[in-house]
């Protein structure tokens, strides 16, 4: 029956084997690949999909990162978005001419701009919205917004605003889609202390939008924050600005400079409470998504490399093996006139097959994930259109990529080939030379049996094979602990974040520094437990030839709220002559405590001051700098004046502190702890589950194509000596436990090793994706470490049984005889 499967099997080899246009036969040595891939078609297809996960990331990486960049830059030129911004206190019209006439400028766009109070049906908490003028004037419509003004809308739904009603507004799509809300419905806004009820007629979306996050929250809350856009007229009549604007744009003519003109922007706007220009790459929107497009281009070059570093590892030792078990098919091969190239290339041929084929698979699923991750980020992203396309160059590249590696991963193998002479490869390889040594000894005090002093023996006498196994199984480990990484990471940064570090309820901003009586107010509403005030100021820090534009919050003392942590999650205490920054600040001006900063106040009296840097902050978000608020007063020259506060609320009482706080006519924006939290935790529990599938996945995959690999070379290297055991009589289960122990101690040594390795891949991950905006904290946890080495573990034990059962099928007289 065997010797009859046997002659079926051939057969379609040999079928295999015949040229499919033709119906020749193919020449020797290539009948001899295709048998030989045929014998070896699942160790061949465990490389095969290893190649494809890493080429599957470098396409999905690369593709998306492609297609991301091109949308982006269409939309930019299309809807003119601005190369420069700034904000303002209040400027004439006439101003903007000024403005016109800086070298390189290519359009101006003067707006008016204000935070304002939402209260949305259906949401109890209450909401914060940005008010934004559309072009257009008491004559004009505004229709011309659309084909003349920078950072224009792109109209999804609906129409635009009339210029003449007060109670028509357009809102970006994120939050109309949020809140399930329909063209009509209505909404009431606290608009410079009034309440005003505005109506929906429209749905948009705009470049300078794209990422619409409010400034400070950790995650988009499309839900408590949207965009308005309305009539000029309605907005000048609301915050009093007539003939005035608050907020301008500029685009500049190609390859320009934007320094010199922000520096002469700020000379212009500084009488007019200019409060800093900064250009395109400093824009909240802009910025995150040049972040992604640096994050997507780090996964696409990082990752990869990875998992094309151990498929190349992975051919070379199988083919190394394969070419010392047929030693003599090369000699002859030799005789009968093949040259060494000939024979040399058929062993690559075999490298380059199995790296075609994973280059395949990797360009489909690659581009399978990366339309999924499109879909991810259109959730993130607004464009008005956003469909991807497939990018053949970067389907290329991988190929290319693909290739290489497993050529890189062959040729030290095959290079063996052209140094061994015929004569010498007749010659079976000689024996290595065995003596006792220290295992022996240890083994025989300590009272091993004879199997595992046996698998001991073998592991030691053998250190290359046994340190090239251990690595490999431990880079599986390394990708499994760095799949998780995330996961650990996030759960800290909330920890940290919401509950550590910041403990209020509500943070509610006013329209404008107000007086420190303003505190007794919010202390006196209903439900409202404590109130820790502060007063925030916009600045630029300078320390040698280096500057940032941030905010001071000047802080009390006595804090319960709002706590300033060290890195080792000690509170820091703010003292009365000095600047705390956070980590990310003072690396940014390269300063450390006890050196001291310049202070550019940049609005009202615009006072400069030296101040000295006395503790650095812990933080993972932003780059924020504080102070004490009494310095901070004095510093500013003024009365004790406050910008907001952080409020404890009874849980019983909320609604109430909701309602008055939507009421107040100076509140501009109220952020809720827990619904910032809330909105975190639904955005990782709808894209993380997908990641963390995805990352473990591919995980999966290098651990048991690494591991499935081992055990095959194993058993080709033991099968001899295996059925040896089993003819002087070990049982078979004794044999299986010494094969099998092969493999679990290498992979108990690996772990270890994979842990070490893994950590070094979360510290690269670290590095590269760290941003002004976010900083990802180095946390693995025990249970990431676990996990690890429990998939790895279950990986090898499947392999190793898998690859076990052709112990079962042993024919013990034809081993011997093949091989004596």
């Amino acid at each position: 029956m065997r010797k009859n499967s046997a002659r079926s099997s051939q057969r379609s080899v040999d079928a295999a084997a015949t040229s499919p246009t033709t119906g020749r036969r193919l020449p020797t040595l290539d009948r001899k690949l295709v048998r030989e891939l045929c014998d070896s078609a699942a160790a061949s297809l465990a490389i095969a999909t290893v190649i494809a996960a890493g080429v599957a990331v470098f396409v999905m990486a690369l593709s998306t990162l492609g297609f991301l960049n091109e949308t982006r830059d269409a939309y930019y030129d299309r809807y003119r978005m601005a190369d420069v911004f700034a904000s303002l206190s209040r400027a004439p019209e006439h101003i903007a001419e000024d403005i016109a006439q800086i070298p390189g400028v290519a359009g101006v766009e003067t707006r008016v701009v204000s935070e304002v109070t939402i209260r949305v049906p259906g949401l109890d908490e209450p909401a914060s919205g940005r008010m934004v003028s559309l072009r257009g004037g008491a004559t004009d419509s505004v229709q011309a917004d659309r084909r003349r003004g920078l950072n224009a809308i792109h109209l999804v739904t609906g129409r635009l605003p009339r210029w003449d009603a007060a109670d028509e507004v357009i809102t970006s799509e994120a939050f109309f889609e949020a809140n399930r809300l329909t063209l009509g419905d209505t909404i009431d806004g606290l608009l410079n202390g009034r309440l005003q009820r505005m109506r929906i007629v429209g749905v948009a979306m705009s470049p300078e939008y794209v990422f619409q996050i409010r400034s400070g929250d950790f995650l988009p809350d499309d839900r408590r924050f949207g965009i308005f856009w309305t009539s000029r007229q309605h907005l000048e009549a609301a915050f009093d600005m007539q003939g005035a604007f608050n907020d301008v744009s500029l685009r500049l003519l190609r390859g320009v400079a934007t320094r010199p003109v922000i520096e002469r922007l700020d000379q212009i706007l500084e009488p007019f409470g200019g409060i800093g220009s900064y250009g395109r790459s400093d824009q909240l929107s802009a910025r995150f998504l040049d972040d992604e497009i640096k994050q997507l281009r780090a996964t696409g070059l990082i990752v990869p490399l990875i998992f094309l570093a151990v498929s190349a590892f992975l051919l070379n030792i199988v083919l190394a093996r394969r070419i010392e078990l047929q030693r003599e098919a090369i000699a002859t091969l030799k005789a009968f006139g093949y040259s060494g190239g000939e024979i040399a290339w058929h062993y690559l041929k075999f490298a380059l097959v199995i790296s075609i084929v994973g280059a395949v698979l990797g360009a489909a699923v690659g581009t399978w994930l990366a339309v999924g991750l499109c879909e991810l980020y259109s959730q993130f992203f607004r464009f008005p259109t956003f469909e991807f396309r497939p990018s053949p160059k970067v389907i290329g590249w991988g190929a290319v990529v693909s290739v290489t590696s497993g050529s890189v991963g062959a040729v030290f193998a095959v290079s063996r080939v052209l140094r061994l002479h015929p004569a010498e490869a007749m010659r079976p390889a000689a024996p290595a030379h065995y003596r006792h040594g220290w295992l022996d000894a240890l083994a025989r005090g300590l009272g091993l049996t004879p199997t595992l002093t046996m698998t001991l023996r073998r592991l030691t006498r053998r250190p290359i094979t046994t340190a090239l196994s251990t690595f490999g199984i431990a880079f599986a480990t390394a990708v499994l602990l760095v799949s998780n990484f995330a996961v650990d990471a996030i759960e800290f940064m909330i920890e940290f974040q919401f509950v550590t570090a910041q403990r209020q309820d509500l943070r509610v901003g006013f329209q404008h520094a107000v007086a420190a009586s303003a505190a007794d107010e919010l202390q006196n509403i209903d439900g409202v437990v404590a109130v820790e005030t502060f007063r925030a100021i916009p600045v630029r820090l300078r320390h040698s030839h280096l500057d940032h534009r941030t905010t001071i919050l000047g802080l009390d003392n006595q804090r319960r709220l709002y706590r300033l942590l060290d890195r080792d999650g000690r509170p820091i205490r703010v003292p009365p002559n000095g600047l705390v920054l956070s980590d990310k600040l003072a690396e940014l001006l390269e300063v450390s405590p006890g050196q001291d900063v310049t202070v550019e106040v940049l609005e009202e009296r615009r006072q400069r001051a030296t101040v000295p840097v006395v503790a650095i902050a812990s933080e993972f978000s932003g780059t924020n700098a504080y102070m004490d608020r009494p310095a901070l007063h004095r510093l500013l020259q003024e009365d004790r004046r406050v910008s907001g506060g952080f409020l404890q609320v009874d849980s019983a009482r909320k609604q109430a502190v909701y309602d008055t706080l939507q009421e107040t006519p100076r509140t501009a924006a109220v952020t809720i702890q827990t619904a910032s939290l809330e909105a975190i935790r639904k955005t990782i529990r709808e894209n993380q589950a997908m990641m963390q599938a995805f990352n473990v996945g591919f995980a999966c995959v290098i651990a048991l194509g690494v591991v499935y690999n081992m055990a095959r070379i194993t058993m080709a290297e033991r099968e001899r000596e295996l059925a040896t055991l089993r003819v002087i009589g070990f049982t078979r289960s004794e044999v299986s436990l010494m094969f099998l122990g092969e493999l679990m101690w290498v992979t108990l040594l690996a772990i270890p090793v994979g842990w070490s390795i893994g950590w070094g891949l979360c510290y690269a991950t670290v590095q590269a994706f760290e941003s002004e905006l976010y900083r990802i904290p180095l946390v693995i946890s025990r249970r990431n470490l676990i996990l690890a080495a429990g998939v790895t573990l279950a990986a090898s034990l499947a392999s190793g049984l898998v690859v076990r059962r052709s112990l079962d099928r042993l024919d013990l007289v034809e081993v011997l005889k093949n091989q004596g």
